[in-house]
C-alpha cells in the first residue's frame, strides 16, 4: 500500500513512538492525564520531582488515592530535594518567588506525614551531590508511562515543558529517564534518617 508522503512524515517510528504527547508548559497537561495515570498504575508510582508540591493542590483526592494504591500493593515512592540543602537555597534565589522551594518541599512532607506509613510508601531526599541533577529534571513514573519535565533557566516547574512518554522497549527515551530517576533514588537518603546523622 502506497502512503502519501505527508502521511509518512507524520507516522512515528522507532523511539519516537514513545512520545505520546508534548506540552510547552507542564501546566498545560490536563489534570485528567495525571489522575488517569495515577489511577491506572498497578505496580509503581515514582514521583521524582524536586518538591512534588503540585500533586497535593491539583490532583483531586490525591492522598486517598495514594493510600489506596499503597495498600493494594503498588510501590509508591517520593524523591524530594533536601529542604535544607545548598542547591535548594540556590534554586530559591534563582526562582525568587514567594512560595519558596523549601516551603513547597515541606508542604509535601507535611502531607506525607499525615498519610502515616502505609506499606509500600517510601520517601527519600536526593543526595547533596545529585541535587543539581534532580532540581533540573523531574521524572514522574506510573508503570510504563512517564511525565518528564526539564526545568528551564529561572522558570518554576509549571512553566517548564513536559513530555508524556510510554515505554516501547528497553532502549528508548522512557528507559533513559527512568534510569536517571533510579540512579538518583539509589543514592538518596530516607527521610527521617538524616536527622540521626546530624
Amino acid at each position: 500500500m502506497l502512503w502519501p508522503q505527508t502521511v509518512k512524515d507524520r507516522i512515528k517510528t522507532g523511539t519516537d513512538r514513545e512520545i505520546i504527547h508534548s506540552y510547552p508548559y507542564r501546566s498545560a497537561c490536563p489534570g485528567a492525564v495525571w489522575s488517569g495515570l495515577i489511577d491506572s498504575a498497578e505496580s509503581e508510582i515514582f514521583l521524582a520531582g524536586y518538591t512534588n508540591y503540585f500533586f497535593w493542590t491539583q490532583i483531586p483526592q490525591f492522598p486517598e488515592t495514594l493510600r489506596r494504591k499503597a495498600e493494594a500493593g503498588v510501590r509508591v515512592r517520593f524523591l524530594l530535594g533536601d529542604p535544607e540543602g545548598e542547591v535548594t537555597r540556590q534554586r530559591e534565589a534563582i526562582e525568587d518567588v514567594a512560595l519558596s522551594v523549601s516551603t513547597r518541599i515541606r508542604i509535601t512532607l507535611e502531607h506525607l506525614d499525615r498519610l502515616g506509613t502505609p506499606p509500600g510508601l517510601e520517601t527519600r531526599y536526593s543526595s547533596a551531590e545529585d541535587a543539581v541533577n534532580h532540581v533540573s529534571l523531574s521524572v514522574f513514573r506510573f508503570d510504563d508511562d512517564a511525565l518528564v519535565t526539564p526545568h528551564l533557566a529561572r522558570l518554576v516547574g509549571h512553566d517548564s515543558p513536559l513530555l508524556h512518554l510510554r515505554r516501547q522497549g528497553d532502549a528508548g527515551m522512557f528507559a533513559r529517564f527512568a534510569e536517571h530517576a533510579e540512579e538518583l533514588w539509589s543514592r538518596g537518603t530516607p527521610v527521617g534518617e538524616e536527622e540521626g546523622n546530624g
